[in-house]
């Protein structure tokens, strides 16, 4: 299946793009002490921003295509809040998550890159106001129900307006849990006409988004923006992504993409974090080239999927892509 025009204008052919994997679990593999922090990877920025550049390195040593920088859970008030920072200093917090990146790519061009790889991109991650709640409600958006569009407009225009001026290739909504703030970010896009973004939700089950909106309503509202180029779903069980897809792929419009990159199917306790299975990210490898057949133009993974997961993840689209080129 041949990729949207929008999203070929990043592609060299017409196999899926590698997203890169949790760059939270990578941090703290190597040692980051992230669980519990209020501004989990973010903190980074600020207090060890060599380990933020290096994971990203290792992503795309390991195959990522795109790279997505570390301001999931960084915003304005929250470097000021817990850093005590100003807000000018905040600011450049939050551009230093995209030059980072960008750092990490310019040297893999110039060390690393294999011959015929394209140039890698970087995307900028927004993550939803539940994220700076520290309360779990990004899997619930259940603090949409007390705030307007308006009010969520508010809350995100000082961070889309950094990371849309710096200089990244794509502006990545992450985690979105309603379509009330999904509503509010495409509003806000509009302001910054030259981006382009992904939009991707948290989803409760194999058709609903995290609010429980029917994730047909989160398509419909994606296609009505000429700025995305794909959405879809993230940090979900690699489970859902092909019910999901299934629900909307008759609406998605040929204008877009879909984005999937699930967790690793392992679960989460608060009190206890990542319960480790014999899950792991197995399903993700499997399930991949059935998204790709989807339609997905853009695949990776999220929380506890390492570099190794991602270069096995590369050599199995690549190998599907290589197999239906054969069988035309």
């Amino acid at each position: 299946m041949g990729s949207p025009a929008r999203l070929r204008l990043y592609m060299d052919d017409e196999g899926p793009l590698v997203l890169d994997g949790g760059l939270a679990t990578e941090l703290e593999a190597r040692g980051a002490k992230l669980q519990g922090d209020p501004l989990w990877s973010s903190r980074l920025l600020h207090s060890d921003p060599e380990a933020v550049r290096e994971a990203h390195y290792r992503f795309l040593l390991a195959g990522a295509d795109v790279v997505t920088t570390a301001t999931y859970q960084a915003s304005i008030a929250g470097f000021i809040r817990h850093l005590e920072v100003s807000s000018e200093d905040s600011r450049q917090l939050l551009m230093s998550g995209v030059q980072l990146a960008k750092d990490s790519v310019d040297r893999f061009v110039c060390d690393a890159r294999p011959s015929g790889r394209r140039r890698p991109l970087v995307a900028a991650s927004i993550g939803p106001y539940g994220a700076f709640l520290l309360d779990g409600s990004e899997y619930t958006g259940a603090y949409a129900e007390e705030m307007s569009v308006e009010d969520l407009k508010v809350w995100h225009r000082p961070q889309v307006e950094v990371l849309a001026a710096s200089g990244a290739d794509l502006v990545a909504f992450e985690t979105i849990p309603s379509i009330k703030e999904a509503t509010a970010l495409l509003e806000l896009l509009r302001e910054f006409p030259d981006s382009k973004a992904w939009l991707s939700f948290s989803c409760k089950d194999g058709r609903c988004v995290s609010d429980g909106s029917p994730f047909t309503d989160a398509v419909r509202l994606a296609n009505r923006s000429s700025q995305l180029v794909a959405v879809g779903v993230n940090c979900c069980s690699p489970a859902l992504v092909e019910p999901l897809l299934d629900s909307a792929g008759s609406l998605l419009s040929p204008d877009l993409s879909w984005v999937v990159y699930p967790n690793s199917g392992e679960d989460w306790v608060s009190e206890q974090g990542w319960l480790t299975s014999e899950k792991t990210a197995a399903s993700i490898l499997e399930l991949s080239p059935t998204w790709m057949k989807q339609g997905a133009g853009l695949i990776g993974g999220c929380c506890r999927i390492a570099p190794a997961h991602i270069a096995e993840l590369r050599r199995r689209l690549k190998r599907s892509c290589t197999s239906s080129a054969s069988a035309v």
